[in-house]
């Protein structure tokens, strides 16, 4: 019998957990195979970080204060501070509120600092989306991904609201007597909504108790399960790339998983962590304390809620309030139900149903991993900034008193610009928009047919003055030439050859006029042949560095239009 073996293993601890739950789950195959996935190096790809960085800050500052928040409507007389509300009658929610900013060690910093990350994390999924919106990477096959950003928008919305609601003040209890009143101008069933949401009459006693499970369990795990959605998405269809000379739908130009981003994104979250815990130790946010506890009573101005959320704000208080009937005992409020729930809903809805939209104007089936430029597609652009316009118009209508009183303007002209920039600020931004993504492909066109301009002008020995311009290099020009302008779509002839009508021929049609709205004005990209005939100058492409011994040369501009593409200083070939 031999000598027993015995293990000369000198594997660490790190090395000895890792083998078992690789013998145990086999974990091994997919750490190795996501290590080597390779992404894209963009900065405008840290919107998506910042935003679940900023989530992350908010499960954490969450947990700490919910050890300290009491969800109760139920009323007690607080003594401490602040000196303004000792005495005070006031609900439990909006005393633990006080509890934790002035006798909780930190609690006061981490309140402001979940308030800052919820601000934060709602503006990065924003700019993030708005990324995604003008570069195209919503297109197939990232429909479904685009359909879990929106509703991460819409959540992202949810946890801001019932949180903002949590301590009970004059400015969240104000916000809920809106919503009680949006809800109730539903037609038929907003009655009984308003009553199953507050449990009775608003506001009851169990509003406080339903929003607190609502934003610490429900809110958080549905955008717990997207954001695992949304990563696999990501994964599952590798990253988009921006355009450029090696780039193809069909890889992906850039760095590994590991090492490379592993240690860009632990640093980047400490940055966001950091730029955070600052807002909130010297900006102060949501002082509860200088609003006092909810009484339906006072109404005061400059009371809006987070940015969000003022587009809302905004909407309610540019319609007209006369706007309101009764029909057969039943009041159909329609200055409340129009700014409210139609507005929202037809903004939501563009949102939502775009990418399926261009996607059936364009009748194009092929997967896209290669991001447009926002000018080689001028009426998405324009649609965009158009959205936009009319977002920040409503969040600044949402603030006309302030702006009325700082500026000492009255508040109904400012109402009435306001009312009219609605309709008439989106056209105006979309229509500016596409002109300016039009000239910027014309002028796309003009630096590839004839390069960069110098400014050096050269004579011939027979007189004839000719520019010389700066060739493009192979990259500068592969990015101003590589996309594709779709026409519009081309349908059958509303009867068959025997005379019949055809089945679907409406429907064909009114695609077609969409897409003569998405399409008809467009620029062609620059093809080989173009190029090579514009480089064509006869006798002019015999100029060389000895010629130009021979020439006279001018600073200034002289003669028409006239030109030559010399080689540069580095020396690349003459075209």
């Amino acid at each position: 019998m031999g000598a027993p073996q015995v293990s000369t293993s000198t594997a660490g601890p790190a090395e000895a957990t890792a083998d078992y739950l690789d013998q145990r789950t086999g974990i091994a195959g997919a750490v190795k195979e996501f290590a080597r996935k390779v992404f894209p190096d963009h900065w405008s790809f840290l919107l998506g970080e910042i935003a679940l960085y900023s989530f992350v800050v908010l499960i954490l500052s969450g947990f700490f204060l919910t050890m300290f928040f009491v969800p109760s409507m139920g009323l007690v007389t607080y003594h401490g501070e602040p000196a303004t509300m000792d005495g005070q009658l006031m609900s439990e929610a909006f005393a633990s509120t006080l509890h934790t900013s002035f006798e909780v060690r930190g609690g006061l910093l981490m309140r402001q600092i979940h308030h800052w990350s919820a601000l934060l994390f709602m503006a990065a999924i924003v700019t993030h989306m708005m990324r995604v919106f003008f570069t195209g990477a919503f297109r197939k096959p990232r429909e479904l991904n685009w359909m879990v950003g929106f509703l991460l928008m819409i959540l992202g919305l949810a946890a801001g609201f019932t949180g903002y609601s949590l301590p009970d003040d004059v400015l969240s209890g104000n916000g809920l007597r809106i919503t009680d009143g949006v809800v109730k101008s539903i037609p038929i069933i907003g009655s009984y909504m308003s009553y199953f949401i507050f449990g009775g009459e608003f506001p009851g006693e169990h509003i406080i108790p339903r929003l607190f499970t609502l934003h610490i369990l429900v809110v958080p795990g549905l955008i717990l399960a997207l954001v695992a959605l949304h990563l696999f998405f990501v994964v599952l269809h590798k990253h988009t790339q921006y355009p450029g000379g090696g780039r193809t739908n069909a890889n992906v130009v850039g760095f590994p998983l590991f090492p490379v981003y592993v240690a860009k994104a632990g640093g980047f979250f400490f940055v966001v962590f950091g730029v955070i815990a600052a807002m909130g130790a010297t900006m102060a946010i949501n002082n509860v304390w200088n609003y006092g506890p909810y009484d339906p009573s006072p109404v005061s101005a400059g009371a809006q809620p987070d940015w969000y959320m003022l587009f809302l704000e905004g909407s309610l208080r540019l319609m007209p309030g006369q706007t309101e009937y009764v029909i057969a005992g039943y009041t159909l409020s329609l200055n409340i139900l129009i700014p409210a729930v139609v507005i929202p809903g037809l903004l939501f809805t563009f949102l939502a149903v775009y990418p399926f939209l261009e996607a059936a104007v364009t009748k194009d089936k092929r997967e896209h991993h290669v991001l447009d430029r926002p000018r080689n597609v001028p009426a998405r652009t324009g649609l965009g900034v158009g959205f936009l316009t009319a977002f920040i118009i409503l969040a600044l209508a949402g603030s006309n008193d302030l702006i009325a009183t700082h500026f000492h303007l009255s508040i109904n002209a400012i109402t009435w610009v306001f009312r009219v920039l609605l309709f008439v600020g989106p056209v105006i931004a979309f229509w500016i928009t596409k002109r300016i993504c039009l000239g910027l492909q014309r002028k796309d066109r003009e630096l590839v047919l004839h390069g960069h301009e110098t400014g050096r002008i050269v004579r011939f020995a027979h007189g004839e003055y000719i520019e010389v311009h700066r060739p493009l290099d192979d990259q500068e020009r592969w990015l101003r030439v590589n996309y594709t302008a779709h026409a519009p779509l081309e349908i059958e002839p509303a009867t068959d050859s025997r005379g019949v009508r055809r089945k679907g021929y409406k429907k064909d049609r009114r695609m077609q006029r969409l897409s003569r709205f998405f399409y008809e004005d467009r620029v062609e990209p620059v093809t080989p042949s173009e190029v090579a005939a514009s480089h064509s100058h006869g006798e002019h492409d015999a100029l060389g560095a000895a010629d130009t011994t021979h020439a006279v040369e001018s600073g200034s501009a002289v003669g028409g239009g006239s030109h030559i593409v010399s080689p540069d200083d580095t020396g690349s070939t003459k075209h």
